[in-house]
C-alpha cells in the first residue's frame, strides 16, 4: 500500500486541502481532458472519498453539500449528468518502465443522481472509482495536497490542471522548474489537437493566464520561460516558488470574483481605503475580511485598537496608500490567540 492514502487518511478532516495522488495530479496522464467544472467535480470526489479512494466502494454526497462550495453553487441535476460524462470518457495512461507495462483506463466506473427527492431542493450523487484510478491511489508514494478554495475559484482547467500538477512537485527536493517539450504541455493542459496550433497563440491564451491567475490565488508565483532553437520554442520552463506572504491571495479568495481579472491585469482603479480612525471592525466587512484571510482571530475591536497604536507608534496615517496591506501583515503576525 502506498503513501498517499496514509495522508489522505491523516488529513480526513481537513476540509481545506484535498490529497491528490501525484500519478493523477501530473496532468499528461489524461486523454479527453474533461472541462473545468468536472475537473471541480474531480477534485470535489477525491477531497470527498479521501483515505478510501483507492477502496472498490460506492462513495456519495448531496447536492446541497455541492451547493455550499463557491464556483459550484449553481449545480442541479441537468447540469451535473454531462460533466460525470465527461468524467466516464477521460482516460488515463500509465506507463511502468520497471515492469514495462502500460496500463489504459479511466477515472470513474459509474455515477448515479437520486433525484427521487428533487421536488425537496435536493439529490443524492454517487459514484465509483474505476480500476485504474483506484490501483494508482493504491501504489501512490507521492501526491500533492492542494487548498481547496484555490481550485474551485480557478477560472479555467488550463489553470486546474497546472496549478495540481505543479502542486505535485513543489516539495520535491532541490526541484524548483520543470521543463515541457510544447506537446508535452499541450497534453498537460489539455489542448485537443486543431487548438491552438501555433505557439504564440497557445502562449498566449493558455499558458500565460494560467500562469496569472495561479499567482494571483495562490500560495505559489509560477514564471515560464520559452528556450528557443533559432526562432522555434522548442521548450518551455515553468518554475515556482512558495509565497512568503500569501495573505494578498488569501485576501482575493474571499473577495468577489467580480473584477478579479481587472485586477489581475492591473486595470482596475485601487484606491486607499482609511482604517477607522476609532472603534471596532465588528460591522467593517472589508476591514474584518482582511483579516480572516490571514488567520487571524484576535477579537475585532482588540485587533483594531492594537492597529491603531501600532500605526501611531509607526508614523503611519491610517489612510495611507499601503494602509491594507500594513493591516494584513500585522493580522498575520498576531496570528491566532
Amino acid at each position: 500500500m502506498g503513501k498517499t492514502l496514509d495522508v489522505a487518511r491523516d488529513r480526513a478532516f481537513d476540509q481545506t486541502k484535498t490529497v491528490l495522488p501525484a500519478e493523477v495530479a501530473r496532468g499528461t496522464y489524461m486523454q479527453n481532458a474533461p472541462s473545468l467544472q468536472a475537473l471541480k467535480l474531480m477534485h470535489l470526489m477525491i477531497g470527498t472519498a479521501g483515505g478510501r479512494m483507492a477502496d472498490e466502494v460506492q462513495h456519495e454526497i448531496r447536492l446541497s453539500d455541492i451547493r455550499k462550495i463557491d464556483g459550484m453553487r449553481n449545480h442541479d441535476r441537468a447540469s451535473l449528468t454531462p460533466l460525470f460524462g465527461e468524467l466516464r470518457a477521460a482516460v488515463l495512461t500509465q506507463d511502468d518502465p520497471e515492469k514495462m507495462v502500460v496500463t489504459i483506463g479511466g477515472l470513474l466506473d459509474e455515477a448515479r443522481i437520486d433525484y427521487r427527492s428533487e421536488a425537496s431542493g435536493d439529490l443524492v450523487v454517487s459514484w465509483w472509482f474505476a480500476r485504474t484510478f483506484r490501483r494508482m491511489a493504491a501504489e501512490s508514494n507521492h501526491w500533492a495536497i492542494l487548498d481547496r478554495q484555490t481550485v474551485f475559484h480557478l477560472g479555467s482547467k488550463y489553470s486546474v490542471l497546472l496549478f495540481q500538477h505543479v502542486s505535485s512537485l513543489v516539495n520535491l527536493n532541490r526541484i524548483e522548474s520543470k521543463s515541457f517539450t510544447v506537446p508535452e504541455l499541450r497534453a498537460l493542459l489539455g489542448v485537443t489537437a486543431g487548438k491552438l496550433d501555433r505557439f504564440a497563440d497557445l502562449n498566449a491564451r493558455a499558458i500565460q493566464p494560467a500562469i496569472a491567475e495561479i499567482n494571483q490565488l495562490s500560495r505559489l508565483n509560477l514564471t515560464v520561460t520559452a528556450n528557443k532553437i533559432g526562432r522555434t520554442v522548442a521548450s518551455v520552463t515553468i518554475g515556482w516558488q512558495v509565497k512568503d506572504d500569501p495573505a494578498p491571495a488569501k485576501q482575493e479568495l474571499q473577495g468577489h470574483s467580480a473584477g478579479r481579472k481587472a485586477r489581475r491585469d492591473g486595470s482596475a482603479a485601487t484606491v486607499a481605503r482609511a482604517f477607522p480612525a476609532s472603534g471596532s471592525i465588528e460591522f467593517d466587512a472589508h476591514w474584518r475580511d482582511l483579516k480572516r484571510a490571514t488567520g487571524c482571530n484576535m477579537d475585532n475591536t482588540m485587533i483594531a485598537e492594537k492597529f491603531r497604536a501600532w500605526c501611531a507608534g509607526k508614523g503611519l496615517a491610517l489612510d495611507a496608500q499601503n494602509i491594507e496591506q500594513a493591516f494584513s501583515s500585522f493580522c498575520a503576525k498576531v496570528g491566532r490567540v
